[in-house]
Protein backbone atom coordinates (compact mmCIF):
# COMPACT_ATOMS: atom_id res chain seq x y z
CA UNK A 1 0.00 0.00 0.00
CA UNK A 2 1.33 3.07 -0.84
CA UNK A 3 0.39 6.96 0.42
CA UNK A 4 1.69 10.42 -1.24
CA UNK A 5 3.48 12.61 1.22
CA UNK A 6 2.62 16.06 -0.41
CA UNK A 7 4.93 17.85 1.84
CA UNK A 8 7.82 16.55 -0.02
CA UNK A 9 6.00 15.57 -3.46
CA UNK A 10 7.64 11.78 -2.40
CA UNK A 11 5.79 8.34 -2.30
CA UNK A 12 6.83 6.17 0.67
CA UNK A 13 6.04 2.83 1.63
CA UNK A 14 3.21 2.75 4.19
CA UNK A 15 4.69 -0.82 4.74
CA UNK A 16 8.43 1.05 6.25
CA UNK A 17 6.97 2.70 9.04
CA UNK A 18 6.27 -0.48 10.79
CA UNK A 19 8.37 -3.04 12.28
CA UNK A 20 9.01 -6.45 11.47
CA UNK A 21 7.23 -8.76 13.27
CA UNK A 22 8.16 -9.62 16.76
CA UNK A 23 10.25 -6.35 17.61
CA UNK A 24 8.61 -3.15 18.61
CA UNK A 25 9.37 0.52 19.09
CA UNK A 26 10.19 1.72 22.85
CA UNK A 27 9.65 5.43 23.18
CA UNK A 28 8.39 8.78 25.81
CA UNK A 29 7.24 7.69 29.06
CA UNK A 30 7.92 3.48 28.53
CA UNK A 31 11.67 4.12 27.32
CA UNK A 32 12.06 6.29 30.58
CA UNK A 33 10.55 3.74 32.82
CA UNK A 34 12.52 1.28 30.77
CA UNK A 35 15.67 3.21 31.41
CA UNK A 36 14.94 3.55 34.79
CA UNK A 37 14.69 0.08 35.57
CA UNK A 38 17.47 -0.83 34.47
CA UNK A 39 19.49 1.59 36.08
CA UNK A 40 17.83 0.55 39.19
CA UNK A 41 18.74 -3.10 38.99
CA UNK A 42 22.32 -2.54 37.87
CA UNK A 43 22.94 -0.72 40.74
CA UNK A 44 22.24 -3.90 42.50
CA UNK A 45 24.51 -5.59 40.63
CA UNK A 46 27.41 -3.14 41.51
CA UNK A 47 26.20 -3.60 45.08
CA UNK A 48 26.81 -7.03 45.21
CA UNK A 49 30.69 -6.53 43.63
CA UNK A 50 30.08 -7.24 40.25
CA UNK A 51 31.72 -5.45 37.06
CA UNK A 52 30.56 -4.74 33.76
CA UNK A 53 31.10 -6.20 30.51
CA UNK A 54 29.87 -5.66 26.78
CA UNK A 55 30.51 -8.38 24.41
CA UNK A 56 29.74 -7.88 20.44
CA UNK A 57 25.95 -8.30 19.39
CA UNK A 58 26.77 -10.85 16.58
CA UNK A 59 29.67 -13.44 16.85
CA UNK A 60 30.75 -16.45 14.97
CA UNK A 61 28.21 -19.07 14.63
CA UNK A 62 30.15 -21.54 16.77
CA UNK A 63 29.65 -19.92 19.83
CA UNK A 64 26.46 -20.35 20.05
CA UNK A 65 26.59 -23.74 18.18
CA UNK A 66 24.52 -26.83 19.02
CA UNK A 67 27.10 -28.30 21.03
CA UNK A 68 27.56 -25.44 22.87
CA UNK A 69 23.81 -26.20 24.83
CA UNK A 70 22.39 -23.36 23.25
CA UNK A 71 19.64 -22.35 21.32
CA UNK A 72 18.66 -24.55 18.39
CA UNK A 73 20.20 -23.14 14.85
CA UNK A 74 16.64 -22.64 13.07
CA UNK A 75 16.20 -20.12 15.81
CA UNK A 76 18.84 -18.08 15.17
CA UNK A 77 19.66 -14.85 12.87
CA UNK A 78 22.11 -16.15 11.10
CA UNK A 79 24.27 -13.92 7.97
CA UNK A 80 27.57 -13.82 6.99
CA UNK A 81 30.83 -11.45 6.73
CA UNK A 82 32.91 -11.06 3.48
CA UNK A 83 35.19 -13.79 3.78
CA UNK A 84 32.30 -16.21 4.35
CA UNK A 85 32.25 -16.95 8.17
CA UNK A 86 28.57 -17.44 9.28
CA UNK A 87 27.53 -14.83 12.01
CA UNK A 88 24.73 -14.47 13.94
CA UNK A 89 22.86 -12.09 16.34
CA UNK A 90 23.47 -13.36 19.68
CA UNK A 91 20.52 -15.53 20.89
CA UNK A 92 22.17 -15.72 24.61
CA UNK A 93 24.75 -13.71 26.32
CA UNK A 94 26.10 -16.58 28.35
CA UNK A 95 28.25 -18.20 26.03
CA UNK A 96 29.44 -14.84 24.73
CA UNK A 97 30.79 -14.30 28.49
CA UNK A 98 32.62 -18.18 28.73
CA UNK A 99 34.40 -17.17 25.72
CA UNK A 100 35.33 -13.93 27.60
CA UNK A 101 36.61 -14.93 30.37
CA UNK A 102 38.41 -18.09 28.31
CA UNK A 103 40.50 -15.25 26.48
CA UNK A 104 40.58 -12.38 29.25
CA UNK A 105 40.93 -14.33 32.04
CA UNK A 106 42.60 -17.25 31.35
CA UNK A 107 44.77 -17.59 34.10
CA UNK A 108 42.66 -16.08 36.98
CA UNK A 109 41.96 -18.50 40.03
CA UNK A 110 39.65 -16.50 42.26
CA UNK A 111 36.18 -15.23 41.33
CA UNK A 112 35.20 -13.59 38.51
CA UNK A 113 32.51 -11.27 38.75
CA UNK A 114 30.51 -10.02 35.11
CA UNK A 115 27.53 -8.22 34.55
CA UNK A 116 25.80 -6.87 31.43
CA UNK A 117 23.06 -5.27 29.83
CA UNK A 118 22.05 -6.30 26.51
CA UNK A 119 19.42 -7.57 23.81
CA UNK A 120 19.05 -10.99 22.10
CA UNK A 121 17.71 -12.02 19.30
CA UNK A 122 15.83 -15.32 18.63
CA UNK A 123 14.13 -15.99 15.49
CA UNK A 124 11.14 -17.61 17.06
CA UNK A 125 7.71 -18.64 15.11
CA UNK A 126 5.55 -15.65 14.22
CA UNK A 127 2.67 -18.47 16.23
CA UNK A 128 4.01 -18.22 19.56
CA UNK A 129 2.95 -14.26 19.49
CA UNK A 130 7.05 -13.38 21.33
CA UNK A 131 9.38 -10.80 21.02
CA UNK A 132 11.84 -12.04 19.00
CA UNK A 133 14.33 -9.39 20.52
CA UNK A 134 13.89 -8.59 23.97
CA UNK A 135 16.58 -7.09 26.75
CA UNK A 136 18.17 -8.59 29.47
CA UNK A 137 20.23 -7.54 32.71
CA UNK A 138 22.30 -10.24 33.44
CA UNK A 139 25.20 -11.13 35.96
CA UNK A 140 28.25 -13.87 35.80
CA UNK A 141 29.83 -15.50 38.65
CA UNK A 142 32.90 -17.73 37.32
CA UNK A 143 35.30 -19.48 39.18
CA UNK A 144 33.09 -20.72 42.16
CA UNK A 145 31.56 -23.63 42.11
CA UNK A 146 30.36 -23.38 45.87
CA UNK A 147 26.63 -23.77 47.29
CA UNK A 148 27.52 -20.40 48.80
CA UNK A 149 27.78 -19.20 44.73
CA UNK A 150 24.65 -20.65 44.00
CA UNK A 151 22.82 -18.63 46.92
CA UNK A 152 24.58 -15.41 46.22
CA UNK A 153 22.85 -15.19 42.68
CA UNK A 154 19.58 -16.53 43.90
CA UNK A 155 19.45 -13.77 46.75
CA UNK A 156 20.53 -11.29 44.02
CA UNK A 157 17.53 -12.15 41.79
CA UNK A 158 15.51 -11.40 44.52
CA UNK A 159 17.10 -8.25 45.51
CA UNK A 160 16.66 -7.58 41.50
CA UNK A 161 12.94 -8.32 41.69
CA UNK A 162 12.54 -6.40 44.84
CA UNK A 163 13.95 -3.32 43.83
CA UNK A 164 12.26 -3.33 40.46
CA UNK A 165 9.10 -2.74 42.57
CA UNK A 166 7.49 -6.59 42.38
CA UNK A 167 5.78 -7.59 45.83
CA UNK A 168 4.82 -10.95 45.00
CA UNK A 169 7.32 -13.24 42.87
CA UNK A 170 8.50 -16.26 43.23
CA UNK A 171 11.91 -18.28 42.89
CA UNK A 172 11.42 -21.47 40.97
CA UNK A 173 14.67 -24.04 41.70
CA UNK A 174 15.34 -27.09 40.06
CA UNK A 175 18.59 -29.08 39.65
CA UNK A 176 18.68 -30.79 36.23
CA UNK A 177 21.46 -33.29 37.74
CA UNK A 178 18.26 -34.99 38.94
CA UNK A 179 16.14 -35.31 35.74
CA UNK A 180 19.89 -36.38 34.33
CA UNK A 181 20.60 -39.27 36.55
CA UNK A 182 17.20 -40.83 36.56
CA UNK A 183 17.25 -40.99 32.41
CA UNK A 184 20.69 -42.22 32.38
CA UNK A 185 19.68 -45.01 34.85
CA UNK A 186 16.57 -45.79 32.63
CA UNK A 187 18.94 -46.16 29.95
CA UNK A 188 18.00 -43.29 27.99
CA UNK A 189 21.85 -42.48 26.13
CA UNK A 190 20.60 -41.23 22.86
CA UNK A 191 21.00 -37.14 22.66
CA UNK A 192 17.45 -37.60 20.46
CA UNK A 193 15.77 -39.88 22.73
CA UNK A 194 16.73 -37.07 26.06
CA UNK A 195 15.82 -33.80 23.98
CA UNK A 196 12.48 -35.75 22.84
CA UNK A 197 11.68 -37.19 26.47
CA UNK A 198 12.60 -33.60 27.76
CA UNK A 199 9.95 -31.70 25.26
CA UNK A 200 6.89 -34.49 26.30
CA UNK A 201 7.91 -33.72 30.00
CA UNK A 202 7.74 -30.25 29.80
CA UNK A 203 4.52 -30.33 27.41
CA UNK A 204 3.04 -32.31 30.09
CA UNK A 205 2.59 -34.64 27.72
CA UNK A 206 1.90 -37.80 29.87
CA UNK A 207 1.01 -41.12 27.47
CA UNK A 208 3.97 -39.46 25.14
CA UNK A 209 6.35 -40.19 28.29
CA UNK A 210 4.82 -43.06 29.64
CA UNK A 211 4.44 -44.46 25.91
CA UNK A 212 8.54 -43.55 26.11
CA UNK A 213 9.28 -45.55 29.19
CA UNK A 214 7.32 -48.54 28.41
CA UNK A 215 10.24 -49.11 25.65
CA UNK A 216 12.63 -48.91 27.76
CA UNK A 217 13.79 -51.90 30.49
CA UNK A 218 13.41 -50.71 33.85
CA UNK A 219 11.89 -51.40 37.37
CA UNK A 220 8.09 -50.13 38.22
CA UNK A 221 9.61 -47.95 40.57
CA UNK A 222 11.90 -46.00 38.34
CA UNK A 223 8.91 -45.45 35.38
CA UNK A 224 6.50 -43.88 38.77
CA UNK A 225 9.38 -41.72 39.47
CA UNK A 226 9.97 -39.93 35.91
CA UNK A 227 6.31 -39.93 35.71
CA UNK A 228 5.58 -38.16 38.61
CA UNK A 229 8.65 -35.84 38.29
CA UNK A 230 6.54 -33.05 36.36
CA UNK A 231 4.30 -32.92 39.24
CA UNK A 232 7.17 -32.69 41.93
CA UNK A 233 6.89 -29.07 42.96
CA UNK A 234 6.07 -27.07 45.81
CA UNK A 235 7.40 -25.80 49.34
CA UNK A 236 10.59 -27.54 51.16
CA UNK A 237 8.34 -30.97 52.07
CA UNK A 238 8.41 -31.45 48.12
CA UNK A 239 11.96 -32.23 48.88
CA UNK A 240 11.77 -34.73 51.87
CA UNK A 241 8.91 -36.36 49.98
CA UNK A 242 11.36 -36.92 46.66
CA UNK A 243 13.49 -38.78 48.79
CA UNK A 244 11.99 -41.16 50.12
CA UNK A 245 11.30 -41.85 46.62
CA UNK A 246 14.22 -41.55 44.77
CA UNK A 247 17.26 -44.44 45.26
CA UNK A 248 19.64 -42.81 42.88
CA UNK A 249 22.82 -41.68 44.30
CA UNK A 250 23.33 -39.03 42.09
CA UNK A 251 19.58 -38.15 42.10
CA UNK A 252 19.93 -37.47 45.90
CA UNK A 253 22.66 -35.89 46.41
CA UNK A 254 21.14 -32.86 43.89
CA UNK A 255 18.61 -33.02 46.05
CA UNK A 256 20.61 -32.95 48.97
CA UNK A 257 22.10 -29.50 47.93
CA UNK A 258 18.79 -28.12 47.28
CA UNK A 259 18.30 -28.44 50.63
CA UNK A 260 21.10 -26.92 51.86
CA UNK A 261 20.72 -24.06 49.52
CA UNK A 262 17.13 -23.26 51.24
CA UNK A 263 19.02 -22.91 54.61
CA UNK A 264 21.71 -20.63 53.36
CA UNK A 265 18.65 -18.17 51.75
CA UNK A 266 16.99 -18.70 54.85
CA UNK A 267 19.85 -16.67 56.51
CA UNK A 268 19.27 -13.96 53.92
CA UNK A 269 15.41 -13.94 55.07
CA UNK A 270 14.17 -14.87 51.45
CA UNK A 271 11.76 -18.35 52.86
CA UNK A 272 8.84 -16.52 51.29
CA UNK A 273 10.15 -16.06 47.60
CA UNK A 274 11.41 -19.69 47.16
CA UNK A 275 9.86 -23.28 46.01
CA UNK A 276 11.24 -26.15 44.62
CA UNK A 277 10.53 -27.97 40.98
CA UNK A 278 11.81 -30.93 40.77
CA UNK A 279 10.80 -31.26 36.81
CA UNK A 280 12.42 -28.11 36.15
CA UNK A 281 13.68 -28.23 32.64
CA UNK A 282 15.62 -25.54 30.40
CA UNK A 283 16.51 -25.29 26.74
CA UNK A 284 19.57 -24.72 27.52
CA UNK A 285 21.82 -27.99 27.94
CA UNK A 286 25.14 -26.37 29.37
CA UNK A 287 23.21 -26.39 32.89
CA UNK A 288 24.91 -28.39 35.12
CA UNK A 289 23.20 -27.82 38.15
CA UNK A 290 20.77 -25.53 39.92
CA UNK A 291 18.35 -23.83 37.58
CA UNK A 292 16.19 -21.36 38.29
CA UNK A 293 13.22 -19.27 37.19
CA UNK A 294 11.20 -16.23 38.76
CA UNK A 295 7.58 -15.55 38.32
CA UNK A 296 4.75 -13.15 38.89
CA UNK A 297 1.30 -12.84 38.01
CA UNK A 298 -0.09 -11.29 35.14
CA UNK A 299 2.98 -12.92 32.98
CA UNK A 300 3.14 -16.30 32.08
CA UNK A 301 6.75 -16.28 30.97
CA UNK A 302 9.58 -16.33 33.36
CA UNK A 303 10.90 -12.51 34.50
CA UNK A 304 14.27 -14.48 35.33
CA UNK A 305 15.85 -17.40 34.87
CA UNK A 306 19.41 -18.66 35.84
CA UNK A 307 21.59 -21.63 36.54
CA UNK A 308 25.25 -23.47 37.02
CA UNK A 309 26.85 -24.05 34.27
CA UNK A 310 30.51 -25.68 34.98
CA UNK A 311 31.17 -27.13 31.74
CA UNK A 312 30.55 -24.56 29.46
CA UNK A 313 33.79 -22.33 29.59
CA UNK A 314 35.71 -25.09 29.54
CA UNK A 315 34.18 -25.48 25.69
CA UNK A 316 36.46 -22.12 25.41
CA UNK A 317 39.71 -23.49 26.65
CA UNK A 318 39.31 -22.63 30.61
CA UNK A 319 37.97 -24.54 33.32
CA UNK A 320 36.17 -22.97 35.09
CA UNK A 321 32.65 -23.59 37.30
CA UNK A 322 30.04 -21.13 36.93
CA UNK A 323 26.34 -19.41 37.65
CA UNK A 324 24.76 -17.01 35.63
CA UNK A 325 21.31 -14.86 36.20
CA UNK A 326 19.33 -13.27 33.67
CA UNK A 327 16.43 -10.96 34.41
CA UNK A 328 14.35 -10.37 31.27
CA UNK A 329 13.87 -6.92 31.27
CA UNK A 330 10.61 -6.63 28.88
CA UNK A 331 8.86 -9.24 30.61
CA UNK A 332 9.31 -7.79 33.78
CA UNK A 333 8.07 -4.60 32.84
CA UNK A 334 5.06 -5.59 31.17
CA UNK A 335 4.74 -7.34 34.92
CA UNK A 336 5.03 -4.42 36.55
CA UNK A 337 2.48 -2.17 34.19
CA UNK A 338 0.17 -4.84 34.49
CA UNK A 339 -0.03 -4.93 38.60
CA UNK A 340 0.31 -0.99 38.28
CA UNK A 341 3.56 -0.96 39.97
CA UNK A 342 6.04 0.55 36.72
CA UNK A 343 7.55 3.43 38.07
CA UNK A 344 8.01 6.50 35.42
CA UNK A 345 10.22 8.82 35.59
CA UNK A 346 9.62 12.15 37.10
CA UNK A 347 9.29 15.00 34.54
CA UNK A 348 12.76 16.79 35.02
CA UNK A 349 12.89 18.42 31.52
CA UNK A 350 12.46 22.55 31.55
CA UNK A 351 11.03 24.12 28.23
CA UNK A 352 12.70 28.08 27.50
CA UNK A 353 10.21 29.55 25.25
CA UNK A 354 11.20 32.75 24.02
CA UNK A 355 9.94 35.64 21.23
CA UNK A 356 12.49 36.17 18.82
CA UNK A 357 13.49 39.52 19.98
CA UNK A 358 14.67 38.36 23.23
CA UNK A 359 16.57 35.38 21.71
CA UNK A 360 20.04 36.36 23.60
CA UNK A 361 18.08 36.35 26.78
CA UNK A 362 17.07 33.04 26.76
CA UNK A 363 20.36 31.62 25.69
CA UNK A 364 22.03 33.00 28.62
CA UNK A 365 20.00 31.68 30.87
CA UNK A 366 19.75 28.21 29.49
CA UNK A 367 23.45 27.78 29.00
CA UNK A 368 23.70 29.08 32.94
CA UNK A 369 20.72 25.75 33.62
CA UNK A 370 22.84 23.10 31.62
CA UNK A 371 25.86 24.60 33.45
CA UNK A 372 23.75 23.81 36.63
CA UNK A 373 22.70 20.51 35.78
CA UNK A 374 19.03 21.29 34.62
CA UNK A 375 17.64 19.64 31.26
CA UNK A 376 16.78 22.73 29.37
CA UNK A 377 15.48 23.24 25.80
CA UNK A 378 15.61 26.06 23.95
CA UNK A 379 12.10 26.66 21.51
CA UNK A 380 11.54 30.19 19.74
CA UNK A 381 7.70 30.81 19.84
CA UNK A 382 5.73 30.85 17.00
CA UNK A 383 2.85 33.20 16.44
CA UNK A 384 0.21 31.36 15.56
CA UNK A 385 1.17 29.14 18.42
CA UNK A 386 -0.81 30.24 21.48
CA UNK A 387 0.66 29.80 25.44
CA UNK A 388 -2.35 26.74 25.58
CA UNK A 389 -0.66 25.12 22.42
CA UNK A 390 2.97 25.00 24.12
CA UNK A 391 1.37 24.09 27.53
CA UNK A 392 -0.39 21.09 25.62
CA UNK A 393 3.01 19.91 23.56
CA UNK A 394 4.94 19.94 26.74
CA UNK A 395 2.36 17.72 28.76
CA UNK A 396 2.72 15.31 25.52
CA UNK A 397 6.43 15.63 25.51
CA UNK A 398 6.77 14.93 29.16
CA UNK A 399 8.36 18.17 30.07
CA UNK A 400 8.43 19.39 33.84
CA UNK A 401 7.58 23.19 32.87
CA UNK A 402 7.79 26.37 30.52
CA UNK A 403 9.78 29.08 31.13
CA UNK A 404 8.27 31.74 29.22
CA UNK A 405 10.23 34.92 27.97
CA UNK A 406 7.69 37.89 27.65
CA UNK A 407 10.07 40.90 28.24
CA UNK A 408 13.48 41.03 29.36
CA UNK A 409 12.75 41.29 33.39
CA UNK A 410 9.98 38.80 33.62
CA UNK A 411 9.38 36.17 32.62
CA UNK A 412 6.52 33.24 33.22
CA UNK A 413 6.87 29.85 34.65
CA UNK A 414 4.10 27.29 33.47
CA UNK A 415 4.36 23.97 35.54
CA UNK A 416 2.89 21.43 33.05
CA UNK A 417 1.46 19.27 35.36
CA UNK A 418 -1.22 21.92 36.84
CA UNK A 419 -0.70 24.96 34.39
CA UNK A 420 -0.08 27.30 36.96
CA UNK A 421 1.56 30.02 36.72
CA UNK A 422 3.99 32.34 38.39
CA UNK A 423 6.12 35.39 37.47
CA UNK A 424 9.69 35.29 38.03
CA UNK A 425 12.67 37.98 37.69
CA UNK A 426 15.13 37.16 34.84
CA UNK A 427 18.14 38.48 36.68
CA UNK A 428 17.31 36.22 39.64
CA UNK A 429 16.70 33.29 37.79
CA UNK A 430 20.70 33.39 35.84
CA UNK A 431 22.13 34.12 39.18
CA UNK A 432 20.96 31.47 41.35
Amino acid sequence: MYFYYERFGVIMNEKLLHTPEGVRDIYNSECGAKLMLQNNLHHVLEHYGFQDIQTPTFEFFDIFSHERGTVPSKDMYKFFDREGNTLVLRPDITPSIARCIAKYYREETLPIRLCYIGNTFINNTSYQGKLKEVTQLGAELINDGSIEADAEMLALTVDCLLKSGLEEFQLEIGNVQIFRALIEEAGFTEQDEVSKLRVLIENKNMFGVEEMLSAKDMSEELKKILLQLPELFGSLDILEYAKGMIKNSRALEAIERLEKLYNILSIYGYERYISFDLGMLSKYNYYTGIIFKAYTYKTGEAIATGGRYDNLVGQFGKEAPAIGLAIVIDQLMAALSRQNLLKKPEAQNTLILYKEELRKEAIILAVNFRNDGINTLLLKAEDDKSQEDYLTYAKRMGFGGILYFETSQEIKVIEAATGNVQIANVEELIKR
